[in-house]
């Protein structure tokens, strides 16, 4: 708690950074995502990866709504921060528990779960989010209706795809503790490979609210490899 408290002071005193440069970034046109999906698809001749994004202007409808967002923000950057200190924390304590062997195997449990945490995380920022976020604000079902999106919406949609994806990349160290337990073997996946495969591709059209297949395959090709791995 204190690490995320003290992230938390270090992303609340940075705020014009923390939100203009980081959490709203994404809904300017020049975004990095959205200029390089513009050349995927002059290259591929693709017109649907490059969308034009309307002008969103975000609003606030409570009083103290700026103020608990700039809180909510906060913390979320701390607890991203601070991630691999937690996972120290959570290895230190089940490590009394395992043998001197078992001790010398997960020495680098730390370094992966933090690594793939923060994998995931930037994918849902750069590649799940933008594709998203441009292809929702792009659609319409009339010209008479006009998109007004409020600031809690806009950091709760975006916050919990980036949880979602760093949670998801998990998968490897889950799969890892569940073969430590006997319930899973590498025999009984590579069995299931098809099955596995299916579940994925479900997972992915839950997290990316974009039906196409090219954002989706985003998703589901490194969940697959995470899956192989």
């Amino acid at each position: 708690m204190i690490a995320i408290v003290v992230f938390a002071l270090l992303a609340f005193i940075f705020k014009k950074f923390i939100f203009d440069e980081v959490i709203l970034a994404q809904k300017n046109p020049d975004f990095i995502t959205y200029r390089l999906l513009c050349l995927a698809a002059d290259k591929f001749h693709i017109s649907g990866l490059c969308l034009k994004l309307p002008d969103v202007k975000l609003i606030n409808l409570t009083m103290g709504g700026q103020f608990i967002t700039h809180v909510y923000v906060s913390i979320i950057v701390g607890f991203i921060i601070s991630f691999p200190y937690i996972s120290w924390e959570l290895w230190k304590f089940i490590s009394p528990a395992l043998l001197l062997n078992e001790k010398r195997k997960t020495r680098t449990f730390v370094f992966y779960i933090s690594l793939l945490f923060f994998l995931g995380v930037l994918m849902g920022y750069f590649l799940i989010t933008p594709i998203s976020i441009q292809f929702l604000l792009a659609y319409n079902v009339s010209d008479q209706v006009v998109n007004t999106i409020s600031l809690t919406s806009w950091i709760s949609f975006t916050s919990s795809m980036w949880f979602a994806t760093g949670i998801v990349f998990e998968l490897p160290v889950f799969v890892y503790f569940l073969t430590k337990l006997g319930i899973l073997t590498p025999t009984y996946m590579r069995k299931n490979r098809k099955i596995a495969l299916v579940i994925i591709l479900f997972l992915s059209a839950i997290i990316t609210p974009s039906p196409d297949m090219f954002s989706q395959s985003l998703v589901a090709v490194p969940l697959y490899i995470l899956y192989e791995v």
